[in-house]
């Protein structure tokens, strides 16, 4: 890392934080980003396109990607996690531990030949569980850094991957390591998780193979993906001719602890919507709603243009039951249209429900060792929604992204760069 006049620490490696990284580095500060995962990128990797321009993600996060990797002043840490933090705002010790990928970062060239030599395939969290991946892989093709990760706890030690790599990059003795550095100032960025939407299980979720939730139907729709874009039903590999999507699965429930809206499932949803209709022009398609939460730049037209252009069915209900139908596969949505005051049974070959976003697995955990106050619903505590919006309790501390709340990605990268100002002052007085 070049010399700069002070360091900042980023948690969490998504579209929030390198945004909130490269405007720390930019005005000449040292960043680590730290990230418990084997790649940054987060969340916007795995999606196909973004909502209301339809752009492809890959597209505009790919180069963000490089930047961060080939940026002086950025220093990455993937497989790791904050393991303590002492100090005040402009002089905090933190203690990170990076946990053995058995490969070395250095010596690593990501040529792949050690996952081509590698016998052992498992499900891939990346994928979602729909495809697969080597004991010794990379999650994504533009992961970064590019290099490779064991996963042990499937790792058969047939040491196959190591006679292979030329580079001697392999290291299956390797051991976990404590990293210790100062930094002034710390960037919470630690995105959010989907709710289990299996808690609802008379919505046939895990229950039915062609109920899946949104995000295995981003997998399945994306050419990158494990279908290599062919969106077709688990069950028989079938492609879809009717399809039906259900809104506020885990969010706006006060029964299971998320009361509160998650912001981002109705344009999601109106976003696949129209991605299913593109793959299949002939398609049925329709979207199960309580109301339509368009609140952005563009996603009221976004939604009418959904209707108009692409044929989108919407009914206003809330859905009561998923249930087998009388053909093989196919599914049946029992839900009261509330406009009509008619409860309808409607038959789809492919039900995608919808959740809610929740906090972070590891979210309390995390708060705790910052020292920071969480709100009843397990997000970080900001000062103030107007006037402090990525200020914590502690001045030296902010959070951008969904570590305080659900956002979309152009909302994120926002805060982002706000957090990342707000932070270069602590730095900057803290360097006089």
């Amino acid at each position: 890392m070049t010399k700069a006049t002070g360091n900042a620490l980023i948690v969490g490696g998504g579209v929030a934080g390198m945004q909130a990284a490269l405007d720390i580095a930019a005005q000449g500060f040292g960043v680590y980003i730290v990230e418990r995962s084997p790649s940054i990128g987060g969340r916007m990797a795995m999606i196909d396109k973004t909502f209301p321009t339809l752009d492809c993600s890959a597209c505009i996060l790919t180069p963000k990607l490089s930047e961060v990797s080939r940026h002086p002043n950025i220093r990455i840490l993937t497989n790791s996690e904050v393991g303590s933090v002492s100090g005040t705002a402009g002089n905090y010790k933190v203690r990170i531990l990076k946990k053995a990928r058995y490969v070395d970062e250095e010596k690593c060239s990501g040529c792949g030949d050690c996952a081509r030599e590698c016998p052992v395939e498992v499900p891939s969290e990346f994928d979602q569980g729909l495809g697969f991946r080597k004991a010794i892989y990379v999650p994504f093709p533009q992961a970064t850094p590019n290099v490779y990760t064991v996963d042990m706890d499937n790792c058969i030690m047939c040491n196959r991957c190591v006679k292979v790599c030329e580079r001697e990059a392999i290291d299956l003795e390797m051991v976990d390591e404590i990293v210790e550095f100062d930094v002034g100032a710390i960037v919470v960025a630690t995105g959010a998780q989907l709710f289990d939407v299996s808690k609802y299980p008379r919505l046939g979720y895990s229950q039915y193979d062609n109920v899946i939730n949104a995000m295995e139907f981003e997998r399945l729709s994306n050419a990158a993906g494990p279908t290599g874009g062919h969106l077709m039903r688990l069950s028989d590999g079938k492609i879809p001719k009717s399809i039906g999507f259900i809104q506020c699965v885990g969010a706006r429930d006060v029964q299971k602890g998320v009361p509160y809206c998650s912001r981002i499932c109705c344009m999601y949803s109106i976003k696949n919507a129209v991605m299913a209709m593109e793959h299949n022009p002939d398609a049925e398609v329709w979207v199960y709603y309580a109301d339509i939460r368009a609140f952005g730049k563009g996603f009221e037209e976004f939604y009418e243009m959904a209707k108009a252009r692409f044929g989108v069915r919407f009914l206003r209900g809330r859905v009561a039951e998923v249930m087998q139908g009388s053909h093989s596969g196919n599914l049946v949505v029992k839900v009261e249209d509330t406009e009509t005051s008619e409860v309808r049974l409607i038959e789809h070959e492919m039900i995608i429900v919808s959740p809610g976003m929740i906090p972070p697995e590891g979210m309390s955990k995390l708060a705790r060792k910052l020292g920071l106050p969480t709100t009843d619903d397990g997000y970080i505590e900001i000062e103030h929604s107007f006037f402090g919006p990525v200020a914590t309790k502690d001045p030296g501390v902010f959070v951008c992204g969904m570590a305080d709340g659900p956002k979309d990605i152009p909302d994120s990268v926002s805060a982002g760069s706000a957090a990342a100002m707000k932070a270069t002052i602590i730095l900057a007085n803290g360097a006089e």
